[in-house]
């Protein structure tokens, strides 16, 4: 195991569980119910967490096609490509049946992004952030052109028309959760870091500086926007103005797109530093084992962790505090969990079934 691993497993540990947390106060109805600078604090994963984990699979689809790359071996490529469509394929139908259950699932839009991100393996550095540029311009666009609210009962977050061609269509590519546009331009950030030398500790610090940068940047402009725009603008006007020059997450608007992408970047870079500063710590091996584990843990978070909430009867309707410590109790028994399953099992019982569908299989002499 190589402290580069090591390190983008820490920031997908890191990922999962501010994912889980999100998601515990969204399913619980919490997001206001508590003080205002806990909402606050607890407001900033949002979109940010689920940003880090689609950058992160970016950089694993360059870290996966690089030896090709390297060589300019396209029969190599072809084969790495052929393993990104199969695991594409294997996210978006466990995404799509776990759907019903979790609408805000992110598996089966993984399962798309990284079907484009197969197509795009040999592309130049350039390429891609065209884009990505692209993508996030063309969502600008489209939300003036298009009705973003259609299909939202934003009181309940219900979507209307889900399982219909047209309403699956506008959910997965418009106006969803994490729609592929513009959300397919984090992954390809993800696969422009993936190519470069972050072993180097001076590229790290380079891309640690201009990524939080970028995001401090982001948030300050939209502060400022939203605070002048909104002086003496009725409560229907803050809410478009908020909408349009805010940091949340839906919709994902350009300012959005450079917090979550600088976040998700200064995250990564910051975690890769601690796995070389650490290596193989015992204290750190629970966390990197978690990483490795996170895409049971995210599916788990569902079945088990809501599904217990469920059962005792506090999924709805709590206290933002309470869903803190329902999000970090899942957390902390999560990271035990894997630590356990990784000294007795290579690989997670989602990850292990996933790689004996899609790794190609070695030809016997």
């Amino acid at each position: 195991m190589t402290n580069r691993i090591i390190g983008f497993d820490l920031a997908r540990a890191l990922a999962v569980s501010g994912m889980v947390m999100v998601n515990f106060k969204i399913v619980m109805g919490a997001q206001k119910n508590g003080p205002d600078w806990l909402v606050y604090l607890v407001g900033l994963l949002d979109g940010r967490a689920a940003a880090t984990f689609v950058v992160l699979a970016g950089a694993g689809v360059s870290l996966l096609s690089r030896r090709a790359r390297t060589l300019d071996d396209r029969a190599l490529l072809a084969q790495d490509r052929r393993t990104l469509l199969k695991r594409a394929l294997f996210l978006f139908v466990i995404g799509s049946l776990y759907t019903p259950i979790w609408p805000a699932d992110i598996l089966h839009l993984y399962g798309v992004y990284i079907a484009v991100a197969a197509f795009l393996l040999a592309a130049p550095t350039s390429r891609l952030w065209a884009c990505a540029g692209s993508l996030v311009l063309a969502f600008c666009v489209m939300l003036f052109v298009l009705d973003y609210e259609e299909g939202w009962e934003w009181s309940t977050l219900s979507y209307e028309g889900l399982w219909t061609a047209a309403g699956m269509v506008r959910h997965m590519f418009f106006n969803g959760f994490n729609p592929v546009i513009p959300w397919l331009a984090l992954l390809l950030l993800g696969m422009i870091l993936g190519r470069l030398d972050l072993s180097s500790p001076v590229m790290r610090r380079r891309v640690f500086t201009w990524a939080a940068g970028a995001a401090i940047a982001s948030e300050l402009v939209s502060w400022l926007l939203v605070r002048t725009l909104s002086a003496g603008a009725n409560s229907v006007d803050r809410e478009l103005i908020t909408a349009i020059f805010g940091t949340g997450p839906m919709p994902p608007m350009p300012l959005f797109m450079m917090v979550g992408g600088g976040t998700a970047c200064a995250v990564i870079t910051a975690s890769i530093a601690l796995g070389e500063r650490f290596g193989d710590s015992a204290w750190l091996r629970p966390f990197v084992a978690t990483g490795q584990l996170a895409l049971t843990l995210y599916v788990g978070h569902v079945v088990v962790g809501m599904g217990t909430l469920e059962a005792i009867g506090r999924l709805e309707n709590q206290t933002l505090p309470f869903a803190i410590l329902a999000s970090a109790l899942f957390c902390a028994a999560g990271v035990m969990f894997a630590h356990v399953w990784r000294g007795r099992f290579k690989r997670g019982p989602l990850e292990a079934l996933m790689r004996s569908l899609t790794q190609p299989r070695k030809r016997s002499a």
